[in-house]
């Protein structure tokens, strides 16, 4: 699934394209694209068409694009809201360009200096989703997220927790957040509403270059454990994005169609049985739910809790 430096990386490729353009038209091809959306099809169609983009923005895997009233004098009050799921593309391409394989929904975008555009939704597994949806007010008042600077959030968005890369992001309540939680580590970097954009391959990836075990208790994680960890997932994010993502095969690609090449630098990642970069040990592989854990048992070995003492000063800071 997309995770944030991949969902990152198609929304600045899509910002200079829609902000500022005016909807055409809109064709949906497949209405399951439009699951999170409260209408058929017909109804997405008319609600966007002739509608301006002020921007497009992030929080997290989701993006949306505010959308101006149609008198043109008030904030945006609506967006469309959009989530690539396992394998969602959305494409920049000329108007009149053939339809793309898994082609879900187009909207032609007429903009002010760069003319005629289309953004295709295509989506192979269809677990994806496009929807126009209400925008509240942030909780914390400050921007909603990356591309925009307006205190507001799509309702489907408002319960995703502030990423690491997000100006706004509190690191001390993140530490107050871990102290809570007696789950594995590994978990409370997948739960969104803690923190988000961050999915199982970067989860392993930071947690190998802190040389965190995957099933260390959150709770048990000094505060220094705790600073050095969230100081790795911001660098592994920095670095994908630098490196447009990551790419397994070609559903995750970029407006352009094309692929990113993080997983030329991943450590731990996808390796099982390969050497690992830091001792030479074999990187293992290890089943929970519905995914898996990829980490060296000899840099990442299991470690006694912390002292309550310790788990104290977290929740006090």
């Amino acid at each position: 699934m997309p995770e944030l430096p991949e969902v990152e990386v198609v929304r600045a490729g899509l910002a200079p394209a829609v902000t500022g353009a005016t909807v055409l038209g809109v064709t949906v091809v497949d209405e399951r694209a439009l699951t999170r959306h409260p209408g058929a099809g017909a109804h997405f169609e008319a609600a966007l068409a002739g509608r301006v983009i002020r921007s497009a923005a992030r929080r997290g895997k989701f993006l949306w694009l505010p959308l101006e009233e149609r008198t043109g004098d008030r904030d945006p009050t609506e967006a469309v809201v959009g989530h690539l799921g396992m394998s969602g593309q959305l494409l920049l391409r000329a108007p009149g360009a053939a339809p793309e394989r898994h082609e879900r929904v187009r909207i032609d975008l007429d903009h002010p200096e760069h003319g005629e555009v289309s953004v295709v939704f295509a989506d192979q597994r269809t677990f994806g989703s496009l929807a126009i949806d209400e925008l509240v007010p942030t909780a914390d008042g400050a921007p909603g997220g990356f591309g925009s600077a307006e205190a507001s959030v799509p309702r489907q968005v408002s319960h995703i927790a502030r990423d690491p890369l997000d100006p706004a992001f509190s690191d001390a309540a993140l530490r107050r957040a871990l102290a809570r939680k007696n789950s594995a580590i590994k978990r409370v970097l997948l739960d969104q509403t803690v923190l988000s954009g961050v999915g199982n391959i970067y989860a392993d990836e930071a947690l190998w270059a802190a040389r965190i075990h995957p099933e260390t208790p959150a709770s048990s994680l000094s505060t220094r454990a705790a600073n050095r960890l969230l100081a790795e997932v911001r660098h592994v994010l920095d670095k994908a994005l630098a490196e447009g993502g990551t790419s397994f095969d070609a559903q995750y690609v970029n407006v352009n169609g094309q692929a990113g090449y993080f997983a030329h630098s991943l450590n731990a990642y996808g390796r099982t049985g390969q050497p690992c970069p830091r001792c030479g040990r074999p990187i293992v592989r290890v089943s929970f739910t519905n995914r898996s854990s990829h980490f060296c048992p000899r840099c990442q070995r299991p470690r006694h809790p912390s002292s309550s003492t310790d788990a104290a000063a977290l929740r006090s800071r």
